[in-house]
């Protein structure tokens, strides 16, 4: 059943478009550059197809946060997206003032235009429902110089910020190309029986929330969870392996060693659906050493699992037809000790599964280690957002889609539908 409005249900030629994007990049401090990145790349594609439809775009954005580093303009932001639309894209270095307004209004079709970091109004980063935040000045300045909005911050909409909910009670609320991508790849998942879910990395917590909220919720979707990174390291500990003085020291200084008795529930509860490394690797006299857990403790950090490990979850990644990836192996930044990294993720790369890559730590080792993005079905641009949905947790930004969509569909004018 049709939950929220889509690109393809409206005419935009000659209609003035807000669009909320999610330009937030990876910022060089020492330069004081904004570094490209797959954000601005894929978010080009939706200001694109708007300028093709003859709209009137005017884009609102963010660069991180008041007291920041990387709090910035974005005039960089303007520059890169610029290149990757392939027409010129305006920065405003103001969001709504007088400037802004004057730039809206000069608007002709099929130009853009980019505000300045919306994060400059402190209304924008206060938690408020949508109709709170409608009565602010963000959107009560703005709506009424714009015929619809159009959520493309899949990647924000874990947060109840004024420029991601605030004007779906006033405008018509349209999901972008990525924010209508991340909720099909999602909902694949969440409506799928028999997922195969790859969880490592170093933030085990995201990667435990993930689990309790499949396993409490929709134990039916899953098939088999494959712990690797801290995640397998807990689980391990979990069943009294002695992991050795530098691994179980890390966790403790990362604070992980607390989920070790969430993991005792797991393996109590659903022991038959989750794979713990059989063997790790650890750097002995400056050289990659494979060594089984049986043979643990070891007075060298775990850095990586093993190639039996990397063999028996091989096996399972062959015969999935859903798998969700979530954090690397390993430490896969590290020379020698990035095998189980690349292996496991050019097995998910072979599979003839829906694969969903979550991004951030996965998304950079497969960028690192030369894997074919186009490989996977999808690569998600969410980071929090993705684990937030994951994980069964409210998304703002989503529900306030859906809040615009029971609004407007009766109420659209014929000739703005296609």
């Amino acid at each position: 059943m049709k939950e929220y409005f889509t690109l393809e249900d409206f005419e935009f030629s000659g209609k003035t478009v807000l669009l909320r994007a999610d330009l937030n990049s990876p910022y060089n401090r020492e330069e004081k550059r904004i570094e490209d990145c797959e954000r601005i790349r894929e978010h080009a594609k939706t200001v694109r197809f708007l300028i093709e439809e003859k709209a009137r775009v005017v884009i609102l954005a963010h660069q991180g946060r008041k007291g920041d580093e990387d709090f910035t303009h974005l005039d960089q932001h303007a520059q890169l997206l610029s290149k990757h639309v392939g027409k010129k894209i305006k920065f405003v270095d103001d969001v709504i003032g007088k400037r802004a307004l004057e730039e809206i209004k000069n608007l002709k079709e099929g130009e853009a235009i980019l505000l300045d970091n919306v994060r400059l109004l402190d209304e924008e980063t206060q938690e408020k429902t949508p109709e709170e935040h409608s009565k602010g000045k963000l959107v009560q300045t703005l709506s009424p110089l714009a015929d619809f909005f159009v959520q493309d911050a899949f990647s924000a909409s874990h947060r109840s910020h004024a420029s991601i909910v605030g004007f779906s009670p006033i405008l018509p609320t349209i999901a972008g190309k990525i924010m209508e991508r991340e909720l099909k790849s999602v909902e694949r998942i969440l409506g799928f029986s028999g997922n195969v879910f790859i969880l490592g990395g170093t933030k085990a917590e995201d990667c435990f929330d993930i689990m309790e909220y499949f396993f409490e919720n929709k134990p039916e979707s899953v098939e088999k969870v494959l712990t690797c990174g801290t995640v397998g390291e807990i689980f391990l500990a979990a069943k009294d392996i002695n992991l050795g003085g530098p691994t179980l020291k890390f966790l403790k200084e990362k604070g992980l060693t607390e989920l070790i008795p969430k993991a005792r529930r797991f393996l109590e509860n659903c022991n038959s659906r989750i794979e713990i490394p059989v063997d790790v690797a650890v750097e002995e006299e400056g050289k990659r050493k494979e060594v089984k857990v049986e043979q643990l403790p070891r007075e060298s950090l775990i850095l990586d699992i093993g190639s039996e490990t990397v063999r028996k979850y091989s096996e399972v990644i062959k015969n999935a037809k859903t798998i969700v990836v979530k954090g690397p192996a390993g430490v896969y930044e590290k020379k020698g000790f990035e095998i189980g990294t690349k292996n496991v993720l050019e097995a998910v790369a072979r599979s003839k599964a829906f694969t969903l890559i979550g991004g951030g730590d996965t998304g950079l080792a497969i960028e690192k280690l030369g894997i074919e993005k186009e490989k996977f079905s999808y690569i998600s641009l969410g980071g929090g957002a993705l684990i937030t949905y994951l994980s069964g947790k409210p998304m703002p930004g989503i529900e306030a889609l859906k809040l615009s969509y029971k609004k407007f569909k009766g109420k659209i004018k014929e000739e703005n539908l296609n």
